[in-house]
Order: C-alpha cells, then structure tokens, then sequence
C-alpha cells in the first residue's frame, strides 16, 4: 500500500476491516466518499488496493462496490478498468454490480462491448439474474439486433429464468421497430397466458408500431382493446401523430378534443405533430392559431415547432416570417440546429437573397454543423439564378480566408450541382482549383465529370478523364452507378452508351453492375 497516500491506505485498510464485520453499508458509503476524491481506478492503486487483504470475499465487495459507483457516476472508462482488473485477479463481481456496468455500457450505445463483457462475466463464474438478461435484451433493442435478443430470450428459458414485464416490453418494442407485429402481438399473448398484465407501455408500444407504419385500423383496435391500464397522453400522441401521417387531420383534430375532454391536455409533442400536417397542407393561417392556442395554454414551443413554422415559411417564400420565427426562437433561449439554418438557407436562395443565404451558412458552420451536398446544391443554384456562378469560385476563396477547411465532400457537391446543370466550364474550373490545392479526386468527381463532357457530345474530354481515372485506378462503386442511373433515367440511350466506354476500361466490375 506504500504506493498510494496515507489517507487512501487508513480508508481502505477501515473498508475492508468493515467487509469483515459484514458492515456493507458503512463500508460501501466510505468506499463512495473516498471514490470521489482519489483516482482508485489507476492500474498502480488498484494494484496496491488488492493486495491489501488476501480474502478474496472482501476483495470482490470491495472492487464490485467500486465498478458500481463508476457505472451510476457515468465513469465507463474507469469503471472498464476496474471490470478488467478484477477479471486479470479472478475476483467474481456480483450481481448488481454486472448490471450496473452492463446498463452504463448500454447508455453509451456500447452494445458490442456489452456482449463481450457479459460473456467475460459468465467466464468469470457469475450466474446471470433476470436484471443482468433484461439488460441485454434491452442492449440488443438499442442495436436492432432481433437475432441476440432471441439468443438470450433461449438461455432465460434454458435455466429456467421468469421473464418480467420489462423484458417483455423491451421484446414487443424491439419486434416493433422492426416491423414485426405478429411477432410482437405473439409476445403480448405469452405474457398474458404467464400471468403478466400488460402496463400502458406495453399498449402504446404495440400502438405506436401500427401508427408507424400507417396502420391505423389495427392501432385502433389496440387502443380501444386496452384493458387493466388507463390510455395516457403518450397514447393519445402517438394515435394523433399516426392520423396526421396518413393525411387523417380531422381524426387527428378530433382525438385530441377526446383527449382534453378525458382531462389529458396536449403538450408540444401533440402540437407539433397537428403543426407538421397543417404546414404540410399549407394551412398557415390555422397553424398560426394553434401557435396562438399554444401560447395561451402555456405550451413552449421547442426546436420542432419552431422549425416546422421555419420550413413552412420559407416553402412559400415568406422570409421575413421564417426570419422572425427564427428570432423568436433565439429570444426564447433555443439554439438553432441543423434544420433550422437548411430550411433558411433553401429558402434564402429560392428568394434568391443570395448574400444573406451565404451568411447563414458560414453561421450553420460556425455553430459546427456541417452542410450537406444539398445544401452547396440550393447556394449553386441561387447564384445561378442570378446569373452568377463566378460567385461559387469566390465563395470557395472565401471559406479559406476565413480558414475553414475546404475539403473534397464540398468540391464533389458543388461539381456535381454544375455537371447536373450542365455548366462544364465552371465544373472543370472547380476541379482545376481543387487539383491547385493538392485535393486528390475520387471516384464520383471524375465518372460526374466524364459523363457531364460525355452528355454534351464533348467525347474526347470524357475519354481524358477516364483514362486518368484507370491511371488512377479509381473504380465505379455499385452505389455511384445506381445514383448516376437513377439521376438520368431519362436518357437510358446515353447512359448506356456511357456506361459501355467505362467497362471497355475496367472501371466497373461486372458484379458490380449486378449488385446494382
């Protein structure tokens, strides 16, 4: 213990004198206080911390106390070094402490860690609990994984291990997301023959499947079969939000007078989902009242809300609408996100307000997000519009001088944008600027290139390209060619009449074209 401070040895040395006397409470409290203070999960102090008593019984309440308090505290990476030592001195953690560390790995998104921790733990001799299964099925609901999920839904009944409601609810939602109803109503029957009364999460789970699918008949039936549990405001929600996607508004509008009248008020869930559709429709007029009947019912608007109205106005081209929701919504403490600054930035350059569109984007990239292929498409576009795209070159030189990264995603949308509008010249001068600053082309700029120079007629400055392409032995992705394909369908005579000089070349793989 001569490695770690005084205090740490006497605390520790009071822990485990603790542990001995059965005096799990006091110790782990101590255990939590001491946590907080020193840095117990550094391979050198838990090297003297286990080799302080030779009584591996105290050893792993100790160290399981230890992974728990890293687990709840958010400290994976700590809590993983505690799990590993413990595993390298064969100390067996217990229970609560595997599902604590299982749970903190699974609200990371660290399924694949989850499932190779879990089976280190069966290695290590613990006896896996209805908790620690739950845990993984709930993993597995995360990833998608229908599969493992079933995996450990067998080894449950190998041993002989009851299912709870929680695992039943986290089966229906996982065969849910998967589009798998009959699986998912066959889950809700074998817990009701097992004698477990479905809950409201139960029925808005198999609810909200059907709505997701637009399958309100059966979501209906569902919640007029809800039976032993009272429908909520989730229940509602999800009912109302399905109507609205099937273009149902009235139903919709008419649930929610249910709602209230059952004493269950909207909150902006509801609301933004009615928002959406009458947007959609281009009622604006009734969207501005239901924003208004938000206000007086003291229902804040969120981001959604806010850039649903966003969109709406910048569609039919009111900007100084779009621009004073936008304010508001700076005003209310929201901060735009990513959508917010797309849809100002569409609109901007249908209203052909070039300068101000521009401004929202250094501010989208200032704010750290980073614009899409359709966004450099609507600002290509709008200086098009104005009949002028020398202003994409400058646009370019002004991103470097504002030093930001020009890298090769935004060359390839904007050259693309000019080959789809046939404007070569200002295609290859992009392309000449990107070789002048070293930015190696791939695949899809030169085969955008080729066929741009090809659809014009101009075939000797395609067969240029794709003879530097084979030099380059840059190949045809199945991808690319299905998205070249669909973009022209119109012109299957040139598509395949392009597609042929690339294949004299070996640029594509005939699997490939297969694949596609």
């Amino acid at each position: 213990m001569s490695m770690v401070p005084h205090s740490l040895h006497s605390s520790w040395a009071t822990i485990l004198s603790l542990t001995q006397q059965n005096k799990f409470r006091t110790a782990q409290n101590l255990l939590d206080k001491i946590a907080l203070t020193h840095f117990l999960s550094t391979p050198s102090v838990l090297n003297a911390l286990v080799y302080a008593c030779d009584d591996s019984r105290v050893n792993s309440h100790a160290f399981s106390w230890l992974l728990i308090r890293y687990s709840n505290s958010k400290m994976t990476h700590d809590a993983i070094q505690v799990f590993e030592y413990m595993r390298a001195h064969r100390l067996t953690p217990h229970l609560h402490s595997c599902t604590s560390f299982l749970s903190s790995l699974v609200k990371l998104g660290m399924n694949d860690v989850v499932w190779k921790s879990y089976k280190k733990m069966e290695r290590m001799g613990v006896v896996p609990n209805i908790h620690v299964y739950n845990v993984l099925i709930h993993s597995f609901c995360r990833s998608g994984n229908v599969e493992k999920a079933q995996e450990v839904l067998g080894q449950m009944e190998d041993k002989g291990i009851m299912r709870d409601l929680f695992t039943y609810n986290t089966l229906i939602a996982l065969y849910c997301k998967h589009g798998m109803h009959h699986e998912a109503l066959g889950i809700q029957h074998r817990m009701e023959t097992e004698g477990i009364t479905p809950d409201i999460v139960t029925h808005n789970t198999l609810i909200h499947g059907f709505c997701r699918q637009g399958r309100m008949r059966e979501a209906l039936r569902m919640f007029r079969e809800i039976r032993g549990a009272v429908p909520n405001h989730v229940t509602y929600t999800t009912l109302i939000d399905g109507y609205c996607r099937v273009n149902e508004l009235e139903e919709a509008l008419r649930l929610r007078q249910v709602m209230e009248m059952k004493g269950i008020f909207p909150g902006v869930v509801t609301y933004n989902s009615l928002l959406r559709k009458l947007c959609e429709l281009g009622r604006i007029r009734d969207a501005n009242k239901l924003l208004k009947e938000m206000s007086e019912k003291k229902v804040e608007p969120d981001n959604v809300t806010c850039n649903t109205l966003v969109n709406a106005y910048c569609k039919i081209g009111d900007m100084a609408s779009a621009l004073k929701v936008k304010k508001r919504m700076l005003e209310a403490g929201l901060k735009l996100d990513q959508f917010t600054y797309k849809a100002l930035i569409h609109g901007l350059c249908k209203a052909k307000e070039m300068e101000s569109a521009k401004d929202v984007l250094f501010n989208m990239i200032g704010a750290g997000f980073s614009p899409n292929s359709a966004t450099y498409s609507w600002i290509v576009d709008g200086y098009c519009h104005q009949h002028n795209p020398d202003a994409v070159i400058a646009l370019l030189d002004e991103f470097m001088a504002r030093t930001i990264c020009v890298g090769l995603s935004i060359y390839r949308a904007l050259i693309g944008r000019f080959c789809k509008k046939e404007k070569i010249d200002y295609a290859q001068r992009l392309f000449l600027h990107m070789n002048e600053r070293d930015i190696a082309g791939d695949s899809v700029v030169y085969t955008t290139l080729a066929f741009a120079y090809f659809k014009i007629g101009d075939l000797s400055a395609a067969v240029d390209i794709l003879d530097e392409m084979y030099k380059k032995r840059l190949m045809v992705q199945p991808q690319l060619y299905r998205c070249l394909s669909a973009s022209y369908a119109n012109d299957k005579n040139t598509m395949d009449c392009f597609w042929d000089h690339v294949g004299e070349r070996g640029l594509i793989r005939k699997s490939a074209l297969k694949d596609a």
